[in-house]
């Protein structure tokens, strides 16, 4: 390929850095490499150890070096077969689909290998159902101010970024964001042209949002009136993260498609889809499809951390400890200026602070803590389930001496 020198030597330092590793300038990545973990701790190349408060994402929720997860892997492994295509039936993808539908208000379940893709298909899903109940004019996606629902081009039009959507306009057609207000989403939902609206129960990426139970309500109660489907993206929240396995559980309201990924196969790719009777009865052969996902490999990992995260002594553990946590998060607000209000639930809690969160989060990796944004202004923990309150307090001592 012909070398790009002037491009490169006007990209940021941090883009060069990517370029310099072959990478494609996408990820403004940590300064660390990572060689090693062990349960709520990260490790990188020069020995030093950091407390985790950021569990890849929302992914690591078992945390690190976890032999459970070691020991399903080792399983797959020794089956000989890592894939095999959906061409085939497989046990491990089988039982993990039975599993999902027993503990959820699913009928049906489909596997692919992200988030973003399972929103993509759960778009998918609804216009077929809502073509069959109400016609080609029945096709229109509504999601929430503050919503992120992934970057390829349907779910980025669903995700309110101006920043993120602007240079790759035109995205999908046919999508809208409406503001965290039943009386504009009345106005905006009408049946004859309204497939579904997209909501994140605790919107992660916007600021750590905790939607109300009663706003919830009121949008289920609609969307039955107006013949819409309402589908919960819990790719962030779900899976234990709020001490619920489900988040539609902490607010008593059962969507007719919930979206899953992130912690559901341990660290490996995997997304679900779960619909209700209804919408998987509008599907076809070929109506959707996925070469990876459900492989055998990956579904036996993600059958074992199902079960675990299904654990109820783990999920009640995650509601007391959160419980405390965001106790001891409105102290640290009352005692410090620099934080100016404090929302979350479970084990995802967002921290609005007085200057660049970025500053902060960079000030905590000095001290040995791991963190994430949630915004310009906000910063976002989300500790493995497995931390304890010990580690969730040091961890706050870590934070406090970085506000300064």
């Amino acid at each position: 390929m012909t070398a790009l020198p002037v491009i490169m030597a006007e990209t940021p330092s941090a883009e060069r850095d990517e370029v310099a590793l072959a990478f494609v300038p996408v990820y403004a990545r940590f300064p660390l490499e990572i060689v090693r973990g062990e349960g709520t701790r990260l490790f990188d190349a020069g020995g030093r150890s950091y407390l985790d408060f950021t569990s890849g994402i929302g992914v690591n929720a078992l945390g690190y070096n976890d032999p459970g997860i070691a020991g399903a892997a080792r399983r797959a492994l020794e089956s000989g077969v890592l894939h095999t295509s959906n061409l085939f039936h497989t046990a491990p993808a089988r039982k993990l689909a039975e599993a999902l539908v027993a503990r959820s208000a699913a009928s049906s379940v489909f596997f692919c290998n992200s988030g973003a893709e399972a929103n993509e298909g759960a778009f998918k899903f609804a216009r077929k159902w809502a073509r069959g109940v109400g016609g080609a004019e029945k096709h229109e996606i509504i999601a929430l101010r503050g919503g992120f629902h992934g970057r390829l081009f349907a779910t980025l039009a669903a995700t309110d970024r101006p920043h993120y959507r602007a240079p790759f306009r035109p995205l999908a057609g046919g999508i809208a964001i409406a503001e965290r207000d039943v009386g504009e989403l009345s106005r905006m939902l009408d049946p004859d042209t309204v497939a579904a609206v997209i909501v994140e129960p605790v919107q992660g990426e916007g600021g750590v949002r905790v939607l109300e139970a009663s706003f919830l309500g009121a949008l289920r109660k609609l969307t039955h009136e107006r013949n819409v489907a309402l589908i919960f993206d819990e790719v962030q929240c779900g899976l234990g993260r709020t001490g619920w396995l489900f988040a539609y559980e902490r607010a008593d309201v059962v969507p007719d498609v919930v979206t899953l990924a992130k912690p559901l196969a341990g660290g490996l790719p995997m997304g679900a889809i779960l619909v209700n009777a209804e919408i998987a009865a509008a599907m076809r052969p070929g109506d959707h499809g996925s070469t990876f996902g459900g492989g055998p490999f990956v579904a036996t990992v993600a059958g074992h951390v199902f079960e675990r995260l299904s654990d109820s002594a783990l999920l009640a553990r995650v509601r007391e400890n959160g419980a405390w946590l965001g106790e001891a998060l409105r102290a640290l607000a009352a005692r410090r200026d620099e934080v100016r209000a404090v929302r979350g639930v479970g084990y995802l809690w967002g921290i609005d602070v007085t200057r660049p969160a970025g500053e902060i989060v960079a000030a905590a990796r000095e001290a040995g803590l791991l963190i994430l944004t949630a915004g310009d202004y906000t910063l976002r923990l989300l500790p493995p389930l497995i931390a304890t309150r010990e580690e969730l307090a040091h961890g706050l001592s870590l934070l406090e001496k970085s506000l300064s």
